[in-house]
């Protein structure tokens, strides 16, 4: 078996150049074909073959501009943990369903063990918070438990995954 050749989940291999197409555009998705085939040492044409197979299959599933944090009207990040009085699949799938619903609510995990969620919240203020958790949780009549901390310094953010 070749070391340079990685699989994803689905069984698409993916080499050496994959992998370095996918290291710039993670950290650059703006730069133009060009520059991308210059950066990972590739012609412009098989550069471009890749990126399109590469989004075709789901590797790359989407391109998005990440704003400065200073720009957003949203002030205050929260991480909520929740838990449920009812673990069945239909319970927690609805859950699920309606935290990622609200805008709100950046980030959605389901985890195991401890809570049964934990949330990533961005709202504008204390206010702003109240109203979503009594929208989200004090409404939800299977929410058992909600602990929520409070950001008061952002010390990494990062969204390259390590290839």
């Amino acid at each position: 078996m070749n070391e340079n050749i990685k699989t994803t989940e689905d069984g698409m291999e993916l080499d050496e150049l994959d992998r370095r197409i996918l290291r710039e555009l993670q950290q650059n998705a703006a730069q133009t074909n060009l520059e991308l085939a210059q950066k990972v040492h590739a012609s412009p044409p098989t550069c471009l073959r890749r990126v399109k197979r590469l989004t075709e299959s789901g590797v790359i599933a989407r391109q998005v501009a990440l704003l400065a944090p200073g720009l957003a009207a949203r002030g205050l990040c929260a991480i909520v943990e929740i838990s449920l009085d009812h673990q069945g699949a239909e319970y927690l799938d609805k859950f699920e369903e309606v935290a990622a619903a609200a805008p709100e609510v950046m980030q959605c995990y389901r985890v195991s063990p401890g809570p049964d969620f934990v949330l990533v919240l961005q709202v504008a203020d204390m206010p702003a918070y109240h109203a979503l958790a009594h929208r989200l949780f004090a409404t939800h009549a299977n929410v058992r438990n909600v602990k929520t901390y409070f950001s008061v310094n952002r010390a990494k953010f990062e969204t390259a995954l390590p290839l």
